[in-house]
């Protein structure tokens, strides 16, 4: 690494350091811990950029390939406590990620990607009938030792005296079967299936489900699993802060499920009734995720007649209320030992950007939860226009909005 890279370096980790010492962080960390134990301290706010990132950090300075990887990640942790006034915690720390994958299932559909950036592409299912489910293999997991320990000694050479720069195993563990179906078999026809044929959807379910519980066995046997009561991003949007993970007397060398967040979620059954997502999907995403210390459910799909089906999960924290669901509805009923996550709609950053209709709808879903342990999580913003002054704009409103509840 050429030594300007370096300098560029190491004067960004300083001032994530300088961030990480402020008190401010510490007191996050205490609150984000109080409201996973069902405290309602006040509603907390996060805001994820995810595909905006390229809007609100223009450019890179570094050459080198691992220096701008390591320029991004220190830019956006600098982004956020400088443009974006949620309750993101800065650690004083750098994740250096375990390289981990898998040799899949065996089958793998035709993906035709966009020719437009972030645009949608096409995929090709490749089960067409029953048999082909005899070609589906269970997914080995492999780990990359001797790479991973290289980009960790090098990461620790570089900004080791600066950050604490740790190497971190599999922490963000969530679950997927209906996508993953979906996708192999296709969503018109899953659809179809439900009704003609439920016992091979069931038997494909079945299969995927035990495929998910030997990964997870892997993780265990290869010692890969890594605590994410911390500011591990948890799938769909959130950090893991908690009293309560790890368990009391938990190995710290070697991690179980039980000392871990897990989350799952089944987009793709939008449409379909609440007895239905509960016989083709909940019922089998609530194995996988009992195994852990504490769960969460849903992303993009509404909810809104569905919860007591996914109020079975034994061990539920938070349930995520996405954009398009009825969020007086959910709330009418929503018991107080689960939290209620919601997400706004991305589209207020598009567009007319519309104070007062955003001030509006943050102010309502406020009001209705008012006695719940409540989350805003502004997330899948996959573009701001080019306007990354809307983020600052959009946290300042929810800032104001949450501090007065």
């Amino acid at each position: 690494m050429i030594e300007k890279d370096k300098e560029i370096i190491r004067n960004l980790a300083k001032r994530v350091a300088e961030i990480a010492d402020l008190p401010i962080m510490e007191e996050r960390k205490e609150i984000w811990k109080r409201h996973h134990n069902l405290e309602r301290v006040r509603p907390m706010l996060l805001i994820f950029p995810e595909n905006s990132w390229h809007e609100l950090i223009a450019s890179l300075e570094c050459e080198d390939q691992l220096a701008k990887s390591i320029e991004w990640i220190l830019k956006t942790k600098i982004y956020y406590y400088e443009n974006i006034y949620d309750d993101t915690v800065i650690e004083k720390t750098y994740i250096v990620n375990k390289a981990v994958w898998n040799t899949g299932w065996g089958l793998q559909p035709t993906f035709v990607p966009s020719s437009k950036q972030s645009g949608a592409g096409k995929f090709y299912p490749v089960i067409e009938s029953a048999d082909d489910l005899k070609k589906l293999k269970f997914p080995e997991v492999i780990y990359d030792k001797e790479s991973s320990l290289l980009r960790f000694e090098q990461t620790q050479e570089l900004i080791g005296d600066i950050l604490d720069v740790k190497l971190k195993g599999m922490r963000t563990i969530s679950f997927h079967l209906m996508n993953l179906y979906s996708k192999l078999r296709g969503l018109d026809q899953v659809m179809i299936d439900m009704h003609e044929n439920p016992s091979m959807l069931h038997d494909a379910m079945s299969f995927i489900e035990e495929g998910h519980q030997y990964i997870i066995d892997q993780y265990i046997d290869l010692n890969l699993l890594s605590l994410n009561d911390d500011d591990a991003w948890i799938y769909p949007g959130g950090n893991g802060y908690s009293y309560e993970l790890p368990q009391k007397n938990y190995d710290p060398e070697h991690i179980k499920p039980i000392d871990m967040w897990a989350t799952a979620e089944a987009q793709e059954l939008t449409l379909v009734s609440p007895e239905m997502q509960w016989e083709f999907a909940i019922q089998y995403e609530k194995r996988l995720l009992e195994r852990f210390g504490l769960a969460v459910y849903g992303c993009c799909e509404d909810l809104s007649r569905k919860l007591d089906y996914v109020f079975r999960i034994e061990n539920l924290r938070q349930v995520n209320i996405s954009p398009f669901a009825d969020v007086d509805l959910c709330a009418k009923d929503f018991p107080k030992k689960y939290i209620f996550s919601w997400k706004p709609h991305p589209s207020q950053l598009v567009g007319e950007f519309n104070v007062r209709n955003i001030r509006e709808n943050i102010k309502h879903a406020l009001d209705v939860t008012k006695d719940l342990v409540f989350e805003i999580v502004l997330k899948d913003t996959h573009t701001c226009e080019n306007h990354p002054e809307r983020f600052t704009i959009w946290s300042d409103i929810a800032r104001e909005l949450v501090e007065q509840y």
